[in-house]
């Protein structure tokens, strides 16, 4: 491209500009890198739950049932004595909510709160 003096100007990204880039898509993928292992626990724990739930017909029977679950799925963050398991007229509903701590640079972290029922469409019961 040239201008009215006939010089001939350059178009696109700058060196600068591009380590810039590169350094924001680095922190992103290195926030992603840390927070997909706790999303991928969080959908196991709602497998577990659901599975939790058919296997047992009392409350130590799904605590016991979401163990066994937590043992072969790499749950860490709940155990089965941390699940909220009430009675209702169609048999039990389970419930969790816990927190997870990302630490990040320094004294920043990040934190996570999940919760999830088996419930159809009551809100999350805090333990």
């Amino acid at each position: 491209m040239q201008n009215v003096n006939g010089i001939k100007r350059s178009s696109g990204m700058s060196l600068v500009g591009l380590i810039f880039v590169l350094a924001i898509l680095s922190l992103i993928a290195i926030l992603a890198a840390k927070v997909t292992p706790t999303v991928i626990e969080y959908f196991g724990i709602k497998k577990a739950i659901q599975t939790a739930k058919m296997a047992g017909s009392s409350v130590k029977d799904i605590q016991v049932a979401f163990d066994k679950q937590a043992d072969v799925g790499y749950i860490d963050s709940i155990k089965g004595r941390d699940l909220i398991i009430e009675k209702s007229e169609t048999g039990f509903e389970v419930s969790f909510s816990y927190s997870k701590t990302i630490p990040l640079v320094g004294p920043a972290s990040l934190l996570l709160e999940y919760q999830g029922t088996t419930a159809k469409s009551a809100p999350v019961q805090k333990k």
